[in-house]
Protein backbone atom coordinates (compact mmCIF):
# COMPACT_ATOMS: atom_id res chain seq x y z
CA UNK A 1 0.00 0.00 0.00
CA UNK A 2 1.38 3.46 -0.93
CA UNK A 3 2.22 5.65 2.04
CA UNK A 4 0.07 8.17 0.09
CA UNK A 5 -2.77 6.13 -0.26
CA UNK A 6 -2.29 5.66 3.78
CA UNK A 7 -2.35 8.99 4.39
CA UNK A 8 -5.12 9.89 2.41
CA UNK A 9 -7.44 7.31 3.80
CA UNK A 10 -6.04 8.59 7.24
CA UNK A 11 -7.25 11.97 6.68
CA UNK A 12 -10.46 10.86 5.40
CA UNK A 13 -11.18 8.98 8.43
CA UNK A 14 -10.06 11.91 10.82
CA UNK A 15 -12.23 14.35 8.70
CA UNK A 16 -15.60 12.47 8.69
CA UNK A 17 -15.57 11.82 12.85
CA UNK A 18 -14.61 15.89 13.00
CA UNK A 19 -18.06 16.28 10.80
CA UNK A 20 -19.63 13.62 12.80
CA UNK A 21 -18.91 15.39 16.01
CA UNK A 22 -20.08 18.52 14.14
CA UNK A 23 -23.61 17.29 13.40
CA UNK A 24 -23.67 16.14 16.40
CA UNK A 25 -24.83 19.51 17.97
CA UNK A 26 -25.70 21.37 14.48
CA UNK A 27 -22.89 23.27 12.52
CA UNK A 28 -25.00 26.53 12.38
CA UNK A 29 -25.60 26.02 16.63
CA UNK A 30 -21.86 25.92 17.42
CA UNK A 31 -21.24 29.01 15.23
CA UNK A 32 -23.67 30.70 17.00
CA UNK A 33 -22.30 29.56 20.23
CA UNK A 34 -18.40 30.34 19.47
CA UNK A 35 -19.13 33.90 18.45
CA UNK A 36 -21.09 34.12 21.80
CA UNK A 37 -17.86 32.40 23.17
CA UNK A 38 -15.52 34.58 21.85
CA UNK A 39 -16.95 37.90 22.62
CA UNK A 40 -17.51 37.15 26.35
CA UNK A 41 -13.64 36.23 26.18
CA UNK A 42 -12.58 39.17 24.11
CA UNK A 43 -14.40 41.47 27.29
CA UNK A 44 -13.32 39.46 30.27
CA UNK A 45 -9.71 40.08 28.28
CA UNK A 46 -10.54 44.01 27.87
CA UNK A 47 -12.21 44.75 31.53
CA UNK A 48 -9.97 41.86 33.48
CA UNK A 49 -8.30 45.15 36.25
CA UNK A 50 -10.71 47.90 34.67
CA UNK A 51 -13.95 46.77 35.94
CA UNK A 52 -12.48 45.17 39.52
CA UNK A 53 -12.89 46.52 42.64
CA UNK A 54 -13.78 49.85 43.13
CA UNK A 55 -12.09 51.48 40.56
CA UNK A 56 -13.27 52.43 37.30
CA UNK A 57 -17.39 52.45 37.60
CA UNK A 58 -18.04 52.98 34.16
CA UNK A 59 -15.67 50.33 33.14
CA UNK A 60 -17.97 47.94 35.66
CA UNK A 61 -21.18 49.32 34.21
CA UNK A 62 -20.04 49.03 30.66
CA UNK A 63 -18.73 45.72 30.99
CA UNK A 64 -21.42 44.05 32.72
CA UNK A 65 -24.47 45.72 29.88
CA UNK A 66 -21.92 44.41 27.46
CA UNK A 67 -22.66 40.39 29.30
CA UNK A 68 -25.95 40.96 29.30
CA UNK A 69 -25.85 42.07 25.99
CA UNK A 70 -24.27 39.11 24.55
CA UNK A 71 -26.28 36.30 26.61
CA UNK A 72 -29.34 37.95 26.51
CA UNK A 73 -29.52 38.03 22.75
CA UNK A 74 -28.82 34.09 23.06
CA UNK A 75 -31.71 31.71 22.01
CA UNK A 76 -32.42 28.97 24.61
CA UNK A 77 -31.29 26.08 21.93
CA UNK A 78 -27.88 27.28 22.02
CA UNK A 79 -25.38 24.50 22.80
CA UNK A 80 -24.68 25.46 26.61
CA UNK A 81 -27.07 28.04 27.02
CA UNK A 82 -26.93 27.29 30.86
CA UNK A 83 -23.14 28.06 31.38
CA UNK A 84 -23.61 31.77 29.09
CA UNK A 85 -26.76 32.23 32.24
CA UNK A 86 -24.50 31.13 35.04
CA UNK A 87 -21.67 33.04 33.54
CA UNK A 88 -23.76 36.00 33.33
CA UNK A 89 -25.68 35.52 36.58
CA UNK A 90 -21.90 34.90 38.13
CA UNK A 91 -20.30 38.07 36.73
CA UNK A 92 -23.30 40.38 37.99
CA UNK A 93 -22.13 41.65 41.24
CA UNK A 94 -21.87 44.66 42.38
CA UNK A 95 -18.41 44.33 42.85
CA UNK A 96 -16.08 42.05 41.15
CA UNK A 97 -12.54 40.68 41.82
CA UNK A 98 -9.71 38.95 39.85
CA UNK A 99 -11.14 36.03 40.94
CA UNK A 100 -14.96 36.52 39.66
CA UNK A 101 -12.98 37.34 36.57
CA UNK A 102 -10.59 33.50 36.55
CA UNK A 103 -13.93 31.96 37.68
CA UNK A 104 -16.01 32.93 34.37
CA UNK A 105 -13.13 31.59 32.29
CA UNK A 106 -13.09 28.40 34.19
CA UNK A 107 -16.97 28.73 33.95
CA UNK A 108 -16.82 29.15 30.02
CA UNK A 109 -14.19 26.07 29.72
CA UNK A 110 -16.50 23.40 28.86
CA UNK A 111 -18.01 25.85 25.92
CA UNK A 112 -14.49 26.15 24.71
CA UNK A 113 -14.35 22.53 24.33
CA UNK A 114 -17.39 22.29 22.56
CA UNK A 115 -17.18 25.26 20.02
CA UNK A 116 -13.39 23.62 19.44
CA UNK A 117 -14.94 20.63 17.55
CA UNK A 118 -15.29 23.68 14.56
CA UNK A 119 -11.83 24.11 14.73
CA UNK A 120 -11.09 20.33 14.90
CA UNK A 121 -13.12 19.95 11.37
CA UNK A 122 -11.11 22.90 9.68
CA UNK A 123 -8.07 21.20 10.74
CA UNK A 124 -9.20 17.94 9.84
CA UNK A 125 -10.52 19.33 6.73
CA UNK A 126 -7.04 21.40 5.71
CA UNK A 127 -5.40 18.05 6.22
CA UNK A 128 -7.25 16.34 4.42
CA UNK A 129 -6.95 18.64 1.55
CA UNK A 130 -2.89 18.37 2.14
CA UNK A 131 -3.36 14.66 1.84
CA UNK A 132 -4.90 14.79 -1.41
CA UNK A 133 -2.12 17.45 -2.51
CA UNK A 134 0.98 15.06 -1.57
CA UNK A 135 -0.62 12.17 -3.44
CA UNK A 136 -1.03 14.49 -6.60
CA UNK A 137 3.21 14.78 -5.82
CA UNK A 138 3.83 11.86 -5.60
CA UNK A 139 1.66 10.83 -8.74
CA UNK A 140 4.55 13.39 -10.67
CA UNK A 141 7.57 11.51 -9.18
CA UNK A 142 6.10 8.32 -10.04
CA UNK A 143 5.49 9.63 -13.80
CA UNK A 144 9.07 10.54 -13.98
CA UNK A 145 10.16 7.41 -12.36
CA UNK A 146 7.89 4.78 -14.48
CA UNK A 147 9.39 6.91 -17.86
CA UNK A 148 12.73 6.79 -16.18
CA UNK A 149 12.37 2.89 -15.69
CA UNK A 150 10.44 2.38 -19.29
CA UNK A 151 14.02 3.80 -20.42
CA UNK A 152 16.03 1.68 -18.79
CA UNK A 153 13.59 -1.00 -20.23
CA UNK A 154 13.76 -0.08 -23.78
CA UNK A 155 17.31 0.31 -23.45
CA UNK A 156 18.19 -2.52 -22.36
CA UNK A 157 16.75 -4.53 -24.74
CA UNK A 158 18.36 -2.72 -27.32
CA UNK A 159 21.05 -4.52 -29.81
CA UNK A 160 24.49 -3.31 -28.40
CA UNK A 161 26.40 -4.83 -31.17
CA UNK A 162 24.08 -3.08 -33.88
CA UNK A 163 26.09 -0.91 -36.55
CA UNK A 164 25.65 2.80 -34.78
CA UNK A 165 28.66 4.06 -37.06
CA UNK A 166 26.00 4.41 -39.81
CA UNK A 167 24.54 6.91 -38.13
CA UNK A 168 27.98 7.83 -36.26
CA UNK A 169 30.08 8.53 -39.60
CA UNK A 170 27.50 11.19 -41.40
CA UNK A 171 26.99 12.89 -38.06
CA UNK A 172 30.35 13.41 -37.26
CA UNK A 173 31.70 14.56 -40.24
CA UNK A 174 29.12 16.96 -40.26
CA UNK A 175 29.51 18.21 -36.48
CA UNK A 176 33.35 18.54 -37.50
CA UNK A 177 32.41 20.08 -41.21
CA UNK A 178 30.94 22.99 -39.27
CA UNK A 179 33.74 23.73 -36.30
CA UNK A 180 36.16 24.31 -38.56
CA UNK A 181 33.68 26.19 -41.11
CA UNK A 182 32.65 28.36 -38.18
CA UNK A 183 36.03 28.64 -36.34
CA UNK A 184 37.00 30.19 -39.73
CA UNK A 185 34.11 32.75 -39.56
CA UNK A 186 34.73 33.57 -36.24
CA UNK A 187 38.38 33.64 -36.95
CA UNK A 188 37.97 35.83 -40.29
CA UNK A 189 34.63 37.93 -40.15
CA UNK A 190 34.05 41.21 -38.78
CA UNK A 191 32.88 40.89 -35.24
CA UNK A 192 29.83 42.99 -36.41
CA UNK A 193 28.94 40.00 -38.87
CA UNK A 194 29.77 37.30 -36.22
CA UNK A 195 26.76 39.01 -33.96
CA UNK A 196 24.25 39.67 -36.67
CA UNK A 197 24.56 36.19 -37.66
CA UNK A 198 24.19 34.87 -34.04
CA UNK A 199 21.16 37.07 -33.32
CA UNK A 200 19.30 36.10 -36.14
CA UNK A 201 19.51 32.39 -35.35
CA UNK A 202 17.58 33.57 -32.50
CA UNK A 203 14.62 33.40 -35.11
CA UNK A 204 15.19 29.74 -34.34
CA UNK A 205 14.63 28.38 -31.65
CA UNK A 206 16.78 24.65 -31.90
CA UNK A 207 19.37 26.89 -32.79
CA UNK A 208 21.02 27.80 -29.13
CA UNK A 209 22.85 30.61 -29.37
CA UNK A 210 22.80 33.04 -26.59
CA UNK A 211 21.70 36.16 -28.06
CA UNK A 212 24.49 39.22 -28.02
CA UNK A 213 23.73 41.75 -25.49
CA UNK A 214 22.35 44.86 -26.85
CA UNK A 215 25.44 47.23 -25.84
CA UNK A 216 27.43 45.13 -27.60
CA UNK A 217 25.69 44.75 -30.40
CA UNK A 218 25.33 48.80 -30.46
CA UNK A 219 29.27 49.16 -29.85
CA UNK A 220 29.39 46.81 -32.85
CA UNK A 221 27.32 48.43 -35.47
CA UNK A 222 28.08 52.04 -34.67
CA UNK A 223 32.30 52.17 -34.26
CA UNK A 224 34.92 51.50 -36.61
CA UNK A 225 36.53 48.66 -34.07
CA UNK A 226 33.02 46.19 -35.23
CA UNK A 227 34.63 45.62 -38.68
CA UNK A 228 37.37 43.58 -36.95
CA UNK A 229 37.29 39.87 -36.43
CA UNK A 230 36.35 39.20 -33.14
CA UNK A 231 40.04 37.58 -31.49
CA UNK A 232 41.16 41.23 -32.54
CA UNK A 233 38.57 43.23 -30.19
CA UNK A 234 39.49 40.25 -27.42
CA UNK A 235 42.94 41.11 -27.76
CA UNK A 236 41.96 45.11 -27.66
CA UNK A 237 40.03 44.04 -24.62
CA UNK A 238 43.36 43.15 -23.01
CA UNK A 239 45.23 45.95 -23.89
CA UNK A 240 46.12 49.37 -21.04
CA UNK A 241 44.15 52.29 -21.86
CA UNK A 242 47.16 54.07 -22.86
CA UNK A 243 47.99 51.56 -25.67
CA UNK A 244 44.26 51.23 -26.80
CA UNK A 245 44.28 54.83 -27.32
CA UNK A 246 46.55 54.06 -30.62
CA UNK A 247 43.80 51.37 -31.98
CA UNK A 248 40.33 52.36 -30.96
CA UNK A 249 38.65 56.20 -31.40
CA UNK A 250 36.75 55.21 -28.18
CA UNK A 251 38.63 52.87 -26.07
CA UNK A 252 35.94 53.78 -22.86
CA UNK A 253 33.37 52.43 -25.45
CA UNK A 254 35.49 49.65 -25.97
CA UNK A 255 35.89 48.30 -22.53
CA UNK A 256 32.50 49.28 -21.55
CA UNK A 257 31.02 47.18 -24.26
CA UNK A 258 33.47 44.45 -24.50
CA UNK A 259 35.76 44.03 -21.84
CA UNK A 260 33.15 43.48 -19.70
CA UNK A 261 31.72 40.97 -22.11
CA UNK A 262 34.95 38.67 -22.33
CA UNK A 263 33.53 35.69 -21.32
CA UNK A 264 30.59 35.73 -23.88
CA UNK A 265 32.54 36.44 -26.81
CA UNK A 266 35.01 34.16 -26.16
CA UNK A 267 32.18 31.32 -25.41
CA UNK A 268 31.22 31.60 -28.77
CA UNK A 269 31.54 28.72 -30.72
CA UNK A 270 29.75 25.92 -33.45
CA UNK A 271 28.31 23.83 -30.88
CA UNK A 272 24.35 25.17 -31.21
CA UNK A 273 24.97 24.02 -34.66
CA UNK A 274 26.04 20.73 -33.78
CA UNK A 275 24.26 17.33 -33.93
CA UNK A 276 25.98 15.53 -31.34
CA UNK A 277 25.92 11.85 -30.34
CA UNK A 278 23.80 10.20 -29.24
CA UNK A 279 21.25 11.62 -32.23
CA UNK A 280 17.89 12.78 -31.54
CA UNK A 281 14.79 10.90 -32.21
CA UNK A 282 14.31 10.69 -36.09
CA UNK A 283 10.68 13.03 -35.34
CA UNK A 284 13.16 15.64 -34.29
CA UNK A 285 16.23 15.46 -36.47
CA UNK A 286 14.93 17.16 -39.93
CA UNK A 287 12.96 20.07 -38.00
CA UNK A 288 16.70 20.41 -36.26
CA UNK A 289 18.32 20.25 -39.24
CA UNK A 290 16.23 22.59 -41.32
CA UNK A 291 17.08 25.50 -38.43
CA UNK A 292 20.71 24.89 -38.61
CA UNK A 293 20.76 24.99 -42.21
CA UNK A 294 18.82 28.73 -42.12
CA UNK A 295 22.04 29.83 -39.94
CA UNK A 296 25.03 27.23 -41.56
CA UNK A 297 24.39 28.59 -45.18
CA UNK A 298 25.11 32.18 -43.58
CA UNK A 299 28.73 31.35 -43.02
CA UNK A 300 29.46 28.10 -44.49
CA UNK A 301 30.59 26.54 -47.83
CA UNK A 302 28.16 24.15 -49.97
CA UNK A 303 29.78 21.16 -48.98
CA UNK A 304 28.71 21.54 -45.00
CA UNK A 305 25.31 22.18 -46.11
CA UNK A 306 25.44 18.96 -48.14
CA UNK A 307 26.77 17.03 -45.00
CA UNK A 308 23.66 18.57 -43.66
CA UNK A 309 21.26 17.63 -46.13
CA UNK A 310 22.96 14.18 -45.53
CA UNK A 311 21.88 13.92 -41.68
CA UNK A 312 18.85 14.85 -42.20
CA UNK A 313 18.25 11.92 -44.75
CA UNK A 314 19.39 9.42 -41.82
CA UNK A 315 16.17 9.86 -40.37
CA UNK A 316 14.12 8.34 -43.65
CA UNK A 317 15.69 5.07 -42.72
CA UNK A 318 13.90 2.44 -41.15
CA UNK A 319 16.53 1.74 -38.89
CA UNK A 320 17.31 4.90 -37.35
CA UNK A 321 15.63 4.53 -34.14
CA UNK A 322 16.98 1.40 -33.86
CA UNK A 323 20.50 2.06 -33.73
CA UNK A 324 19.80 5.16 -32.04
CA UNK A 325 18.73 3.12 -29.07
CA UNK A 326 21.59 0.70 -29.35
CA UNK A 327 23.43 4.21 -29.21
CA UNK A 328 21.38 5.40 -26.36
CA UNK A 329 22.36 2.56 -24.56
CA UNK A 330 26.04 2.48 -25.24
CA UNK A 331 26.37 5.91 -24.28
CA UNK A 332 23.89 6.35 -21.08
CA UNK A 333 23.72 2.43 -19.55
CA UNK A 334 26.26 1.92 -16.93
CA UNK A 335 27.27 -1.51 -16.05
CA UNK A 336 24.74 -1.73 -13.10
CA UNK A 337 21.82 -0.86 -14.54
CA UNK A 338 22.84 -3.36 -17.25
CA UNK A 339 22.49 -5.63 -14.21
CA UNK A 340 19.33 -4.14 -13.07
CA UNK A 341 17.78 -5.11 -16.86
CA UNK A 342 19.03 -8.51 -16.72
CA UNK A 343 18.30 -9.48 -13.21
CA UNK A 344 14.36 -8.43 -13.98
CA UNK A 345 15.10 -5.96 -11.05
CA UNK A 346 13.97 -3.05 -13.91
CA UNK A 347 10.51 -4.80 -14.69
CA UNK A 348 9.46 -5.58 -11.16
CA UNK A 349 10.55 -1.93 -9.84
CA UNK A 350 8.23 -0.41 -12.59
CA UNK A 351 5.60 -2.84 -11.77
CA UNK A 352 5.78 -1.97 -8.73
CA UNK A 353 5.23 1.89 -9.80
CA UNK A 354 2.45 1.36 -11.81
CA UNK A 355 0.64 -0.21 -9.22
CA UNK A 356 1.43 2.46 -6.73
CA UNK A 357 0.13 4.96 -9.22
CA UNK A 358 -3.27 3.30 -10.02
CA UNK A 359 -3.76 2.96 -6.21
CA UNK A 360 -3.07 6.66 -5.88
CA UNK A 361 -5.37 7.43 -9.07
CA UNK A 362 -8.16 5.16 -7.28
CA UNK A 363 -8.08 6.84 -3.77
CA UNK A 364 -7.89 10.37 -4.95
CA UNK A 365 -11.14 9.28 -7.23
CA UNK A 366 -12.80 7.49 -4.07
CA UNK A 367 -11.70 10.31 -1.42
CA UNK A 368 -12.41 13.42 -3.77
CA UNK A 369 -12.48 17.06 -3.44
CA UNK A 370 -13.87 19.11 -0.86
CA UNK A 371 -17.43 20.96 -1.25
CA UNK A 372 -18.10 23.97 1.17
CA UNK A 373 -17.70 23.23 4.65
CA UNK A 374 -20.98 22.43 6.75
Amino acid sequence: MSDAVDRLEQAEREREQARERVEEVGADRLRTCRDAYRELTRLLDDYDGRATGSGDFQAYTQFEGAVATVVGNLDEDVPEYDTFEAVDDHLQQRRLSESDFERAREMLAPVADLVGRLDDLEAAREAYVQARRDARRRIGTLDDRVAELERLERLGDADLDAPVERLREPIDAYDEAVREAFGAFRGDASARDLLDLIERAGAFPLVEFRSPPAELLTYVHDHEAGTEPLPTLLEYADYSGSKLDHYVEDPAALRSAVATRRTYLRDIDAEPLTVGWPPPPAAELPWLCGEYRSVVAGFADESVVARLREVRALARREEYERLRESALARSELTDEERERVASGAVERDLAAAREERAAIEEALSTHGELGDPP
